[in-house]
């Protein structure tokens, strides 16, 4: 795979492009692109544009969909919140969201009150999530739930297997990313430009087995509602919504084989 680029298209921000450079292992580069995809750093954003009919994609904690999903997301009724185990009076669960992507999953959980670690092997989507806890950051309406949120860039799959036992967490969250099958509906423009460009996750049993290794409760997978599960492999309970499905996987009694 080549090396990702990233363009500043704003002169003033230089000194923030080098440090996603070095981060991130980003190739500068000294004018815009007129084929293919590339990073680009503006006065606002870290966006990934990529020529032709897909928008920008960007990650976004504060604005727009996140908004609206912090005030009228429905609080610990929300299906991903009843599969890592959120129930009134209970301890909040540590979660680690081992394919942490634009990190919306991640951001609502984080809302709910837990400590939610971001694990993104995906070096552009890794810097579009720096950029968006950057921002958010200084934003007072969620600086308290981005302070929970940890970014670390790394395949998870080694990550969870070389965790030590004191640093495990309850839960551990999966979103992978499959080859379209047909059996769903088509993702939205940016979700198709974002899966284009990081690629599917062809090794999600070897990522299922490492989460399973290393939560301390259960393992949250999320699918189509209609896909298929991880190498076959038959979850403990389900939640299915409408288009969604989240497949649980306890660690109760369950051998780690």
């Amino acid at each position: 795979m080549s090396t990702p680029t990233i363009f500043c298209a704003e002169p003033a921000r230089a000194d923030y492009a080098l440090r996603l450079e070095q981060r991130f292992g980003l190739e500068r580069l000294k004018r815009r692109p007129d084929a293919g995809y590339w990073l680009e750093l503006g006065a606002e954003r870290l966006q990934l544009i990529t020529v032709g009919k897909h928008g920008a994609v960007f990650a976004e904690f504060v604005d727009g969909a996140a908004r609206h999903r912090r005030e009228q997301g429905g609080g610990r009724g929300q299906p991903v919140a009843r599969a890592v185990g959120l129930k009134g009076g209970q301890t909040l669960p540590t979660i680690v969201d081992a394919t942490a992507g634009l990190g919306r999953d991640a951001f609502v959980l984080a809302s709910l009150g837990c400590r939610v670690t971001l694990v993104e092997r995906s070096p552009v989507a890794a810097a579009l999530l720096h950029d968006a806890l950057e921002r958010a950051s200084m934003a007072p309406e969620v600086q308290a739930i981005t302070a929970r949120m940890q970014l670390v860039h790394a395949n998870a799959i080694t990550w969870l297997s070389e965790l030590p036992a004191d640093r495990q967490p309850d839960v551990v969250y999966l979103d992978p990313m499959f080859p379209d099958t047909g059996k769903s509906a088509a993702a939205k423009k940016d979700m198709q430009a974002f899966q284009t460009v990081i690629g599917d996750d062809l090794d999600s049993a070897a990522l299922l087995q490492a989460a399973l290794g290393a939560a301390r409760a259960r393992v949250v997978v999320k699918r189509p509602r209609l896909g298929d599960t991880i190498a076959g492999r038959a979850p403990s309970g389900q939640i299915v919504g409408k288009s969604t499905r989240f497949d649980l996987y306890s660690l109760k009694g369950m051998p780690r084989d």
